[in-house]
């Protein structure tokens, strides 16, 4: 009797051990409140695990989609823990999963669409706060070992804003913990996805501390829900051409009236043909502070749209009248694509265009060298919407020889989708017709340099407030 008592004792304790063991596996968070904005400094460990244990960590989320509602998104990787019981996502890579190498976004760029979502998409806030939410989960065959919540956010829900009633779907962003000033200020400008979108990166910049001004110029027709065609803001270009530059005045004027901003100190910040847009203004305007251009051209490009005849009208317009421009040469024949099925990549009729017209690449050339302020452009060598980091490199050089400050970033592997955080799946950047170049770990990893140094470069060129 005795030693069955000995025995139900040991196994007792054998049991307790083991649920102490268990309890102490967990996810260990940096910041201990797991609530950061993307690119924020962030730390993820998993804790307590037996050493050289194979255990899987996967992530899931919520995101918009096109069809306003929300899609969602899981990744996994398996993970041998080390000697200490750790696995630490930062300098641990995976044995196996949807990425190969040591990083701590990897499991969030490589992020594939499982499904919709179970909850339908309600008002703006709730669906930020949705998509803010990453489940993280450890489990070791069937056994979940740990589980933890991180909010990721695409900006603090603390901001402020105000509408700038002058300019169509215009809003201004900052910091709510910005109270003294006045502070440095930076327009946005978005690409030819055109309407408000440019807003969501307005918000996320005004995240790191400065006053964001998210400007769109151009809003093309679209389908909407009854099935008219039409606008979402009716006041602004419905084609892409001849969109005035000289738009940015009264925008600069605008935030200059405001508290909140220093007149002296604002900057300008533009993605893709957004960025075609920055540069030909920073040429000709002796006020911005800084320049930062994504995904740029050196040129002025042919525009498009409803009503707009083939090779008969420029992008962007000066002062009234049309900017000398590069046609495309066989534009409308690369959308067969979508009737073909064979990709689509616009870069095509960009190269096409520039190899066919020497003497109007001279012309249309954007005299980067004009603008004496710091400029920031970043490219991708494999971009497929246009040569964005062989343009970026020409910027630079011409820049250089006039001996303008000009950090020039080109990622060699990345394509067009380079004003990301590298914190957002990458993955189906390439899976529509219409191609973006890049793979998803490049697209990822040029993303996350880039949007640090991007906010390092705006600090420095733009500075503090109230000096």
């Amino acid at each position: 009797m005795r030693v069955c008592a000995y025995q139900r004792l040991a196994v007792a304790c054998c049991l307790m051990l083991w649920g102490a063991v268990a309890r102490a596996q967990q996810f260990v968070i940096e910041p201990a409140s797991a609530d950061v904005v993307q690119g924020q400094a962030l730390r993820i460990t998993l804790t307590g695990v037996p050493p050289n244990r194979e255990v899987t960590i996967s992530a899931r989320r919520e995101l918009s989609d096109d069809e306003g509602g929300r899609r969602v998104y899981r990744s996994e990787a398996r993970f041998l823990s080390a000697a200490d019981g750790t696995i630490d996502l930062a300098t641990q890579a995976p044995v196996s999963g949807g990425y190969r190498h040591a990083d701590l976004r990897g499991l969030f760029w490589s992020m594939q669409p499982v499904g919709k979502s179970e909850q339908a998409a309600s008002d703006a806030t709730a669906n930020a706060e949705a998509e803010a939410q990453v489940m993280l989960e450890a489990r070791s065959g069937d056994q979940v070992w740990a589980q933890r919540t991180l909010r990721l956010r695409a900006a603090a829900p603390t901001l402020r804003w105000r509408d700038a009633s002058p300019f169509p779907g215009a809003r201004m962003a900052w910091p709510d913990a910005l109270h003294q000033g006045p502070w440095p200020a930076i327009v946005a400008l978005g690409g030819s996805e055109g309407d408000d979108a440019i807003l969501r990166r307005a918000a996320l910049l005004a995240s790191h501390g400065f006053v964001v001004l998210g400007l769109p110029y151009y809003s093309p027709p679209r389908r909407a829900a009854d099935g008219t065609v039409q606008s979402r803001f009716p006041a602004l270009p419905a084609a892409f051409a001849d969109i005035p530059v000289d738009r940015l005045e009264a925008a600069r004027a605008w935030l200059a009236a405001q508290p909140e901003v220093d007149a002296n100190r604002i900057g300008l910040y533009g993605i893709s043909k957004g960025a075609e847009f920055v540069l030909i203004a920073a040429s000709r305007m002796r006020w911005p502070k800084s320049v930062v251009a994504i995904a740029p051209s050196d040129v002025v490009w042919e525009g498009w749209g409803v009503g707009v005849e083939p090779g008969q009208r420029a992008s962007f317009s000066w002062q009234g009248k049309p900017l000398p421009f590069v046609p495309y040469v066989d534009f409308g024949k690369e959308f067969d694509g979508f009737r073909t099925g064979e990709p689509i990549l616009i870069r095509r009729p960009h190269d096409k265009g520039r190899a066919a017209h020497a003497q109007r690449v001279s012309a249309a050339r954007i005299a980067v060298e004009a603008y004496a302020g710091p400029l920031l452009v970043i490219g991708g060598r494999d971009d497929q919407i246009w040569d964005s980091g062989g343009m970026a490199q020409h910027i630079a050089t011409q820049r250089a020889k006039a001996g303008r400050e000009t950090v020039a970033l080109i990622y060699r592997d990345a394509g067009h989708a380079l004003a990301g955080t590298g914190w957002n799946p990458t993955t189906q950047y390439n899976v529509d017709p219409i191609k973006s170049g890049g793979a998803p770990p490049a697209d990822a990893a040029a993303q996350a340099d880039a949007f640090i140094k991007t906010l390092e470069f705006l600090r420095r060129t733009l500075g503090p407030p109230s000096r």
